[in-house]
């Protein structure tokens, strides 16, 4: 069962609730690990709370987020408040939630692509054997299959979920070091302490802030699926082209594809992951401008980020889910792909023909020159075939005879590795 695309998994991570959660949950660790008397840390516990809508009034007055929060939670607990952000800074708390929610994130990316990974390999498995035209060029060159394609395709993603899964290990680090990262107020253990509790490491050394390398490279990471899926996007629009039409997308009764041209059914959702594709790379480009910051911090970075992590995580989320949707449904043409292998007249069969000279003991350099000529040839001179030109030339059946050629011109010779490299990407 395909996932249908849903906003409020991956948009519930980035409100400001979710935030503001993680916040006091790291101040309650915090006040934990530094062992506060016991009955302030059960007031605590039990009292502290924090309303949205109380946190952005106050926030009108200090225009200081992390202030506005820690006063609107000494209102609801009272005097044991005075033991809260005790030592820290406000980018002890705002860092270290923020790798969390971006860890919280991942989660859900890296199951997005083990998704579409199951059905790519569906679709591999079902066409493995399903002869098309390769081409380089955009011009055609070889015979393949299409499950050739879609394995290739689950392999990139195979690439993709790696990249996933080291962003995330690169983010899942937090930090509690204090105004500068000296830990001059706040013991080592304490940091350690809380972000064990949350699932992350402690940075080995910080100064007021994470290093923005960390993000960078997890924006990149983001940039590159999102490449990724343009890739096979734009491999499906292609496809789709009416000269070509071995594939399109699935266009549901009802569907418009032009408000002129009733006939039109456009690949819109492939292009719009292409177009997608070009906000993710700006993001990753944002991200990295962010990593040179003044001294020990400035906060050149932080109103980006509230941007920026948000807007990719969400979009590639989308994207990954569309994708996998138009994967699945994906509508496929084998006699389409027949039909187009034989437009070139048997030409892509002209490497065997060259091999079978060089095997006479021709020079590579002299069989190629024959071979060039038969080939072109045939692209001049309609209703001729390839080997009908091959046949008739003496020079060449000299050293191939016509039995021998008409074997080149067997197609089964593309498929005979094929469940070899299904076993190399894992496709069983």
């Amino acid at each position: 069962m395909i996932r249908r695309y849903s906003r409020e998994a991956m948009r519930s991570i980035w409100t400001d609730e979710n935030k503001f959660k993680i916040w006091l949950d790291i101040e309650i660790l915090a006040c934990e690990a530094r062992k506060i008397p016991p009955e302030d840390l059960a007031t605590i516990k039990n009292r502290a709370k924090f309303s949205v809508e109380r946190i952005n009034e106050i926030e009108k007055v200090t225009n200081h987020d992390v202030i506005a929060f820690l006063q609107c939670v000494a209102e609801n607990v009272g005097p044991a408040s005075r033991h809260i952000h005790e030592g820290l800074t406000s980018s002890d708390v705002g860092d270290t939630a923020l790798a969390y929610q971006m860890m919280q994130a991942a989660d859900i990316l890296i199951a997005d692509v083990k998704a579409l990974r199951k059905v790519v390999a569906r679709k591999a498995k079902k066409y493995k054997f399903t002869p098309c035209m390769g081409r380089t060029h955009g011009v055609h060159a070889e015979p393949t299959t299409f499950g050739l394609k879609m394995a290739l395709m689950y392999d990139e993603f195979g690439r993709a979920l790696a990249r996933l899964e080291r962003a995330r290990e690169i983010i899942a680090v937090g930090k509690i070091s204090g105004a500068v990262g000296t830990h001059a107020h706040l013991s080592p253990a304490v940091e350690a302490y809380v972000c064990r509790k949350l699932g992350l490491k402690p940075a080995r050394i910080s100064t007021q802030v994470l290093q923005r390398d960390r993000h960078a490279e997890y924006a990149a990471a983001l940039a590159l699926v999102a490449c990724s899926i343009e890739r096979w996007a734009q491999e499906f629009r292609h496809l789709q082209r009416t000269e070509v039409l071995e594939a399109e997308e699935f266009f549901a009764p009802g569907q418009k594809g032009s408000s002129a041209m009733p006939h039109k059914r456009n690949p819109i959702t492939c292009e719009r992951l292409c177009g997608l594709a070009r906000v993710l790379r700006g993001n990753a480009l944002a991200a990295m401008e962010n990593v040179a910051l003044w001294h020990e911090r400035d906060i050149s970075h932080s109103s980006v980020e509230r941007v920026i992590l948000p807007d990719s995580t969400t979009l590639l989320d989308y994207m990954l889910v569309k994708l996998t949707d138009i994967v699945d449904k994906l509508l496929v043409y084998p006699d389409r792909m027949r039909a187009n292998i034989e437009l070139s007249k048997g030409l892509t069969f002209s490497q065997a023909v060259l091999l079978a000279l060089t095997k006479k003991g021709l020079t590579r350099e002299q069989a190629y020159a024959i071979v060039q000529r038969n080939a072109m040839a045939t692209w001049k001179t309609p209703g001729k075939t390839f080997k009908d030109f091959l046949l008739a030339d003496a020079e060449l059946t000299a050293k191939v005879p016509p039995a021998e050629i008409e074997k080149l011109f067997d197609i089964s010779i593309h498929f005979r590795e094929v469940n070899h490299t299904f076993k190399k990407v894992g496709i069983r």
